[in-house]
């Protein structure tokens, strides 16, 4: 599997936004993300520091009606980016995990790069906005990242009462999560799946 194999670029041009997205899975975790979000932009960033990914997130949107169209078409294009970058998934390890620890929260993400989309976003969050972030938008990207990347997706927050902290926790343990499945492995010579496809 070579590295021009492992990237992607990807763009969406609605009415409500426009949002252009290169991705590196074999990179070093250098990000340049502009969302008009800032909230937005660090987590997104963290995603890419800790997946080791390199990032680059371009998007402008209608913020003068909220925040939700940029976020979750950021979601659609980041996740159409990731399946184009895993081709047709052969020799990747396809599962991933991780349990993350920010202060006082704790967020398990699990994913299963099946190409069989499925979300569980168990986060509960209290607090409606982080800066001019929505935050009932996060579970839109969530969503949006597992249908266009053909994910299952599980993020499930197992501690934390800090909005911010929860957050954090969740981008960055399914950072190390997606850096697990994404990975090549040497002993997985094929598609891994007992299908023989995914």
């Amino acid at each position: 599997m070579s590295v021009q194999a492992r990237c992607a670029e990807r763009c969406r041009e609605t009415k409500e936004t426009s949002v252009r997205v290169k991705l590196s899975l074999d990179g070093s975790g250098e990000a340049e993300v502009s969302t008009g979000i800032g909230f937005f932009d660090h987590m997104l960033t963290a995603l890419a520091r800790h997946g080791l990914f390199d990032l680059s997130i371009q998007a402008t949107g209608d913020l003068h009606v909220d925040t939700h169209h940029t976020v979750e078409d950021v979601g659609i294009v980041l996740g159409q980016a990731l399946a184009e970058a895993l081709g047709d998934r052969q020799g990747i390890r396809r599962f991933g995990d991780s349990t993350v620890a920010m202060d006082e929260a704790l967020v398990l993400a699990a994913v299963d790069l099946s190409g069989r989309p499925c979300a569980r976003v168990a986060l509960d969050l209290e607090v409606q906005r982080v800066g001019e972030f929505e935050t009932e938008t996060a579970t839109g990207f969530f969503v949006a990242l597992a249908n266009a990347g053909g994910m299952n997706l599980h993020l499930v927050r197992l501690a934390g009462d800090n909005t911010h902290h929860v957050l954090e926790a969740a981008f960055k343990a399914l950072a190390r999560a997606l850096d697990d499945a994404t990975r090549p492995d040497s002993r997985v010579t094929r598609v891994p799946s007992t299908k023989g496809i995914l």
